[in-house]
C-alpha cells in the first residue's frame, strides 16, 4: 500500500494540488510532522475521549467546474457553503468548537448524471485532493473516496485505488443512481470489492426525486423528509433483496441515523407475513429484517437524547458513531447530545464518540 505521505511526495501534481481554494494546505503539509498534542474531546471519568465525526463534508472547485452548465446546481441552498471549501485553520477551529478531534470527510455525489469520463475526472480530483489533505493532517482528517457509480466496473477500480494507493477509508455513495437501487446485481462487484478491502461504504441520500412534486412548498421537505426517506428505501432494498446476506462482511454506514428505518423497523418483520404476494419466494432471508440493523452502522445525527436512546435500543451502541453533517449547521453541539443521553453508559458514550469509528475504520482510538 502506498503511504499517504509518500503519495504527496511522489505524485507529480501533488504540491500544486495543495494550494486549491487558497486552503493553506501547502503550509499544512510542511507542518505535518509537527507534534499534535492538544485534544478537544470530552472528559469521561477523568480521561479525554477522542471524538471522530464520520459525517462531515467538503467541496473542491476544480471538480465542480467540470460539471459545466450543471455546476450551478451543485452547492446546496444552505448555511455553511463557504466553509465547504476548506481553509485548514478555520476548519480546525470549527471542529475544536464542536469538540471534534477528527473528521472523516465525504463529498455528496453530484456527478451521477454525467457521462462516465466526466464523472471519472471529477472523482479523480476528489480522491487525490482528499488524500493530500488527509496526509497533511492525519491527526485531524480521514476521508471517503468518490466513485463513478453509474459505471460499476470503473467504481470497483476507483475503490481499490482509493484504499490501496491513497489510503482513503472507503467510499461515499448516494442512496441510488438515477433511480437504480444498490441492491441491483450490477452493483454486486462494488460491494464484493468493498467487503474484500474492508472498506466502509457511507450512504448519503440525495432526496427522493420521484416525490419532487409533493415536496414543493414550505419547509424544505425535499431534504427534511426526502433525505431520510431516500436512505430508508436504500437500506430496505439491501435487506429484502438479500444483498446483506450475499455480502455479510460489508460495512455500511448510513447518514442521518439511517433515516426512518430505526424509528419503525419492526414493521418490516411483518410485511411478508401480511402480504406474501408482495414478497419474492425465491429470496429467503437468513434473519428477520430488523436483525440486519445490527450489522449496519448509523451516524448519531438524530438531534435529541431521546431519539439517540431509541436508535441505540434498536441497533445497539456498537453500531452508532458520531456524525455532524458539518459544515451544514444541523447540529452545532453534537457531543452534548451523546453526553446528555441518560440511558448510555460511559462505555457506550466512549464507543459512539470515537471508539466504534476507530474500530471499523482501523484507526487509533487514542489521541
Amino acid at each position: 500500500m502506498t503511504d499517504r505521505r509518500a503519495f504527496i511526495k511522489n505524485s507529480a501534481g501533488a504540491m500544486a494540488g495543495l494550494v486549491f481554494c487558497s486552503c493553506g494546505l501547502l503550509e499544512a503539509a510542511h507542518a505535518q510532522a509537527r507534534p499534535q498534542t492538544r485534544r478537544v474531546g470530552p472528559l469521561i471519568r477523568g480521561k479525554r475521549i477522542k471524538t471522530i465525526d464520520t459525517h462531515a463534508h467538503c467541496f473542491f472547485q476544480d471538480a465542480i467546474d467540470l460539471m459545466g452548465a450543471d455546476a450551478k446546481g451543485v452547492l446546496p441552498p444552505v448555511k455553511g457553503i463557504p466553509e465547504h471549501f476548506i481553509e485548514i485553520e478555520k476548519r480546525l477551529a470549527a471542529m475544536d468548537q464542536q469538540g471534534i478531534d477528527m473528521q472523516v470527510l465525504s463529498i455528496n455525489p453530484f456527478w451521477y448524471r454525467k457521462d462516465a469520463d466526466t464523472a471519472r475526472a471529477i472523482c479523480a480530483i476528489h480522491n487525490e485532493k482528499l488524500a493530500e489533505l488527509c496526509a497533511a493532517r492525519p491527526d485531524r482528517f480521514a476521508a471517503f473516496a468518490s466513485l463513478t457509480m453509474q459505471a460499476p466496473s470503473l467504481a470497483v477500480q476507483q475503490l481499490e485505488e482509493a484504499v490501496k494507493k491513497y489510503g482513503l477509508r472507503g467510499a461515499a455513495v448516494g442512496a441510488s443512481v438515477s433511480g437504480d437501487d444498490f441492491a441491483d446485481p450490477k452493483y454486486h462487484p462494488v460491494w464484493a470489492k468493498a467487503e474484500e478491502l474492508g472498506a466502509v461504504i457511507f450512504i448519503h441520500p440525495q432526496s427522493t426525486p420521484e416525490l419532487a412534486k409533493r415536496f414543493k412548498g414550505n419547509g424544505w421537505l425535499s431534504n427534511t423528509i426526502g433525505n431520510p426517506l431516500d436512505t430508508t428505501i436504500a437500506l430496505q432494498h439491501l435487506i429484502f433483496e438479500g444483498t446483506l446476506d450475499r455480502f455479510p462482511g460489508l460495512k455500511i454506514l448510513a447518514a442521518h441515523g439511517g433515516g426512518y428505518l430505526g424509528s419503525y423497523a419492526p414493521r418490516s418483520d411483518h410485511s411478508c407475513f401480511v402480504s406474501p404476494a408482495n414478497c419474492n419466494p425465491e429470496i429467503v432471508l437468513k434473519k428477520k429484517p430488523t436483525e440486519y440493523l445490527n450489522q449496519l452502522y448509523f451516524d448519531s445525527l438524530v438531534f435529541t437524547p431521546e431519539a439517540l436512546r431509541h436508535l441505540v435500543a434498536q441497533v445497539g451502541a456498537s453500531q452508532v458513531m458520531i456524525g455532524t453533517d458539518h459544515p451544514i449547521p444541523w447540529e452545532e453541539h453534537p457531543v452534548d447530545v451523546i453526553m446528555k443521553t441518560p440511558t448510555l453508559s460511559d462505555a457506550q458514550r466512549i464507543a459512539i464518540l470515537g471508539g466504534n469509528a476507530a474500530r471499523i475504520f482501523g484507526m487509533s482510538s487514542q489521541g
